[in-house]
């Protein structure tokens, strides 16, 4: 790969003729917008922040930039939690802010035609009027081009699959200024290659997604929730097997360790058990099949050593207790002023979860700190939140220590070194332990599609060139 050139005032004014004046930023208040997200990784300024308007502005943008061998870091809403939209080589950052319309809602066939910089929440609300959702669900209200990069998942995994499996077909552009559109309308194809799924969860390293069809689900019928409450964390994660192995598969079950509990409690906004603690959901047409869940649900949490168990509970309860599980972060933040999180991502098989809990546990304890975590635990996905103090560098390095540590353990169970935060900058340094030669193939892939590496350099690779 060829060095890489630093935004110069001539090429500012050539990118400026594509988008307009407006449409151009090197405001030092844009460029330190576009410097960091919502991760604990350092900040770097982009020289130029550019608003693209259609798929053609980032075809001229992308063929001129890999002439001039200009870095473009792509950009969405700025939730990533893993450094992926950090521009670490300065260049452009890419905002796809204004190609944010739906274009077409096909609701006899459970799609939607959409742009990338569409809002996930605000997509999904224009939806709700046709009785129509897309499944995933970050948390945040991210853009589906950033979904589409880091195949977000979140907490309605285990029913409807993460990002990756509802994307049908994509409008990508690639370094030179190509424009490929890939995919197709059917609900199957055993045509070629895979190239939607080669972009998804690519983060921007082999081409910009555009524009995108997504699957979309019914808005369920019936629903119900459940809070179960175990004596300990090793009692909760066995019941998550269980409830795995009877055959059920829950629209959301989630995980909350004690301190988590604690924490949502002494915020004031919830009374909640104050004890390791599940979170299910069940979606349903009816409600005699919903009964017959919960109960089988309820047998396994009591032959697990359950504590408590509250099931069938409405709407408002439901909507109270993903309240309180998205905005764990937030009120983690609130309880200790001063602090920053690293937030863990990794998965494991199932059969492995109580397991891996229990490494982080120890992990986290031997170097004298005092984390919290929560998970997607009907898919094996493991977020330990491990604080920091910023500016302190031992501090700093015992938390990272502790997610090596978890991270290593988890590649070690036949897991992965992230569940769905993506590779960005944190987690370069386990690809080669996690994939071995299959790295060597991404990195000829990489080189295929973006000689030059203009595209996101510095991420899911270890090393890149720099000028």
């Amino acid at each position: 790969m060829r060095a890489l050139n630093h935004l110069k005032p001539e090429h500012n004014t050539y990118l400026a003729s594509i988008v307009g004046d407006e449409h151009l930023s090197v405001n030092p208040a844009d460029l330190d917008q576009h410097a960091r997200d919502q991760s604990f990784h350092e900040a770097h300024r982009p020289a130029a922040v550019v608003w693209p308007g259609s798929t053609q502005d980032v075809s001229q943008i992308l063929h001129y930039a890999d002439q001039q061998r200009i870095p473009v870091t792509p950009w969405g809403a700025g939730t990533s939690l893993e450094g992926n939209p950090i521009p670490i080589y300065g260049g452009l950052s890419m905002d796809m802010g204004r190609m944010n319309r739906i274009v077409k809602v096909r609701p006899e066939d459970f799609q939607v035609e959409v742009q990338a910089g569409m809002l996930y929440k605000d997509m999904n609300d224009t939806l709700s009027r046709k009785g129509l959702f897309f499944a995933p669900d970050p948390g945040a209200n991210a853009s589906i081009g950033g979904m589409i990069a880091n195949n977000a998942a979140g907490t309605r995994t285990l029913r409807y699959g993460t990002t990756k499996d509802n994307v049908l077909r994509l409008e990508v552009v690639l370094a030179s200024g190509e424009i490929l559109r890939t995919g197709t309308h059917a609900s199957k194809t055993s045509s070629g290659y895979d190239l939607v799924h080669l972009f998804v969860g690519s983060e921007g390293t082999l081409g910009v997604v555009t524009e995108t069809t997504l699957r979309l689900a019914p808005l369920p019928e019936q629903f119900s929730a459940v809070i179960a409450a175990f004596s300990d964390a090793d009692a909760a994660t066995r019941a998550v097997s269980a409830i795995m192995g009877a055959g059920m598969v829950p629209a959301a079950l989630e995980f909350l360790d004690l301190p988590t509990m604690e924490a949502l409690n002494d915020s004031g906004e919830f009374e909640l058990p104050r004890h390791p603690t599940l979170l299910i959901e069940f979606h349903s047409t009816s409600q005699a099949a919903l009964k017959e869940e919960l109960d089988l649900v309820q047998k396994i949490c009591h032959e697990e050593g359950g504590l408590a168990f509250e099931g069938g509970l409405g709407r408002a309860e439901r909507d109270r207790l993903w309240k309180a599980r998205h905005q764990t972060y937030e009120i983690l933040i609130r309880r200790r002023p001063g602090s920053a999180y690293l937030i863990v991502d990794v998965a494991v098989p199932v059969s492995k979860y109580s397991e891996l809990v229990g490494v982080a546990e120890r992990a986290i304890e031997a170097r004298g700190l005092q984390a919290c975590m929560v998970g997607h635990a009907g898919d094996g996905n493991l977020h330990p939140l491990i604080p920091y103090e910023p500016g302190n560098e031992a501090s700093y390095a015992k938390a990272i220590s502790a997610q090596e540590a978890i991270v290593e353990a988890a590649i070690s169970m036949e897991g992965t070194a992230t569940g769905e935060h993506g590779v960005g900058i944190g987690k370069r340094a386990f690809m080669a332990r996690e994939h071995g030669v299959g790295l060597h193939v991404m990195r000829a892939i990489k080189t295929a599609l973006d000689p030059n590496g203009i595209l996101n350099p510095g991420k899911v690779f270890d090393t890149d060139s720099q000028s």
